[in-house]
C-alpha cells in the first residue's frame, strides 16, 4: 500500500491560517466554484479565503485513511480520487464514488459526525486540492447565514450522490451505469485503469470491455 500522505485529513495536525496578498489562479477557481455552488457574495468569500489552503497530493498518497475521522473539506482543482473500502481480512477494494475537477472530496458522514471513516479517500493522478477544516467551516457556518445555506447544500450534494449510487445499482444497467459515469467524468477511461471502474459498476474487466465494445460498435452505426 502506498504511504499515507502526512498531511491528510485525521492526523491530529493544526494547519495555521494563510493570508493571501494577491488571489492566485487556484483562489479565482476556489471564488468561482462557490459562486455558483451556493450564491456567495465576494464579502462571504473574502470572510473564507484565509481558511481555505491549498495542497497536492500525490499519486497514490491518500486524502484520508480508514478508520480515521476526515478533518477536512477540499475542492478539486486538478485529479482524480477514488473513495474505496478495504476488507481488512481478505484486503479486496471496492470502489464506492470517484470524485474529480471542480468537485468537493471529503467522506462526508465522518466529516461531520467527527467519527472514524469506513473508506480510503486516495488520488489516483498527481492532484491538487483548495481544503477547509471541519473547525474553520463551522466557524464560518455559525456567523454568516450564507455560509449556513452552504453547508445545508453541502449536505443535500452528497446525500444525492448516496441515494443515486444505490438506486444506479438498483434500477440500472451495467450498461447504464457506465454511461452515467461517462456522463459526470467524460475522460475517465482515459485517465484511470480499466479494473478501478469495473470494480465501481459491480462488474468484471471482461464485461466492462463488452460494454465499451457494444457503445463503440453503435457510435460507428
Amino acid at each position: 500500500m502506498p504511504n499515507f500522505d502526512r498531511f491528510g485529513c485525521g492526523n491530529g495536525m493544526h494547519y495555521r491560517p494563510v493570508k493571501y496578498s494577491v488571489m492566485s489562479e487556484k483562489d479565482e477557481i476556489l471564488s468561482q466554484y462557490l459562486r455558483n455552488f451556493a450564491a456567495l457574495t465576494d464579502q462571504d468569500i473574502a470572510e473564507s479565503q484565509a481558511f481555505w489552503r491549498p495542497r497536492k497530493i500525490a499519486k497514490g498518497d491518500f486524502f484520508n485513511m480508514q478508520s480515521m475521522v476526515c478533518n477536512d473539506l477540499g475542492l478539486v482543482v486538478k485529479g482524480i480520487f477514488r473513495i474505496y473500502y478495504s476488507d481488512p481480512k481478505t484486503e479486496e477494494e471496492k470502489n464506492l464514488f470517484f470524485f474529480s475537477e471542480n468537485q468537493f472530496v471529503v467522506s462526508f458522514r465522518s466529516f461531520i459526525s467527527r467519527n472514524p471513516c469506513w473508506y480510503f479517500i486516495e488520488a489516483m493522478e498527481d492532484s491538487e486540492i483548495i481544503f477547509i477544516s471541519y473547525k474553520d467551516l463551522n466557524s464560518l457556518y455559525e456567523k454568516n447565514l450564507n455560509w449556513g445555506r452552504f453547508g445545508r447544500l453541502l449536505a443535500e450534494t452528497f446525500f444525492s450522490y448516496a441515494q443515486s449510487r444505490t438506486e444506479e445499482f438498483l434500477f440500472l444497467s451495467h450498461e447504464k451505469r457506465f454511461l452515467r459515469l461517462m456522463e459526470e467524468h467524460p475522460n475517465i477511461v482515459e485517465r484511470i485503469p480499466a479494473y478501478h471502474i469495473s470494480s465501481f459498476l459491480g462488474i468484471t474487466n471482461p464485461s466492462l470491455s463488452r460494454i465499451r465494445k457494444r457503445l463503440k460498435d453503435n457510435q460507428s452505426k
